[in-house]
């Protein structure tokens, strides 16, 4: 079943947050749990399960977050604001695909504004590896068959047609497409069996899907066996930014 998790409804957990590298930020909590609201003692959901974690990251004006790796796929969709990541210029619509225990980064934000960017998950993940504490990078090391895998699409420009491939498509899945759909014109999305979980996210106008209506920066998530996604723009219309995860996690091997 689509899991969809509504922008005025996820407001609500709106909270402040802070990383153990000193970053602070604003977090919302879209789908799924993070360490940020996870009761203390609770066991993490097991990292090789299927499991759902969409949250937005809105960065502070001039913070710094220090080039760090994950032990799960992800997917970084930039919705406001603007400043750095790496070597890459990033603003709204910017999308980043990292594989598990590929360090990337560092995240600067503009002085001015910030950037606020979904950080968007297939499987549960406990926060950040810095690259600053040694530890991190001597495990980073250890971990067999690891690795680099990183790819940046945009900032995007005007569309050109109603579906654009953004990101791949790459053998195992891994792939992002940008749909523009007219005023209530539908839209239905790429096979999910082909991998492993897809995230849809409008970017300006809405949709509806089964009833509910997305309005901007609500956001979905298809599971492999689920049909394929299908929605209805808004009077407006929609551009919708949809990201399929690979078949299978890039690197499952964790030692660290």
């Amino acid at each position: 079943m689509v899991l969809v998790a509504p922008a005025e409804t996820a407001r609500a957990n709106r909270r402040r947050g802070s990383a153990p590298d000193g970053v602070t930020f604003w977090h919302t909590l879209y789908l799924g749990t993070t360490r940020y609201n996870m009761a203390p003692d609770t066991p993490d959901p097991d990292a090789e399960a299927l499991f759902p974690m969409a949250f937005l990251v809105e960065q502070d004006p001039g913070s710094t977050a220090n080039a760090h790796y994950h032990q799960q796929d992800q997917f970084q969709l930039v919705v406001g604001g603007h400043g750095t990541l790496g070597l890459h210029e990033i603003r709204p619509v910017t999308v980043h695909f990292t594989g598990a225990h590929t360090a990337y980064g560092p995240i600067r934000a503009s002085q001015d504004e910030g950037v606020w960017y979904f950080t968007l998950r297939n499987g549960f993940d406990p926060g950040a590896r810095f690259m600053t504490m040694p530890r991190n990078r001597v495990a980073l090391r250890t971990i067999p068959g690891r690795r680099h895998r990183e790819a940046v699409a945009g900032p995007l420009s005007t569309p050109t047609s109603p579906t654009e491939t953004l990101l791949g498509p790459d053998p195992d899945g891994m792939t992002a497409w940008r749909y523009t759909i007219a005023p209530g014109e539908a839209v239905t999305g790429a096979d999910p069996a082909a991998g492993r979980g897809q995230y849809w996210v409008p970017t300006v106008g809405s949709l509806t899907h089964a009833g509910q209506e997305l309005p901007k920066l609500s956001c979905a998530f298809v599971y492999p066996d689920d049909p394929s996604f299908q929605a209805i723009a808004g009077p407006d219309g929609a551009q919708v930014i949809a990201m399929q995860f690979p078949l299978h996690r890039s690197c499952p091997d964790d030692h660290a």
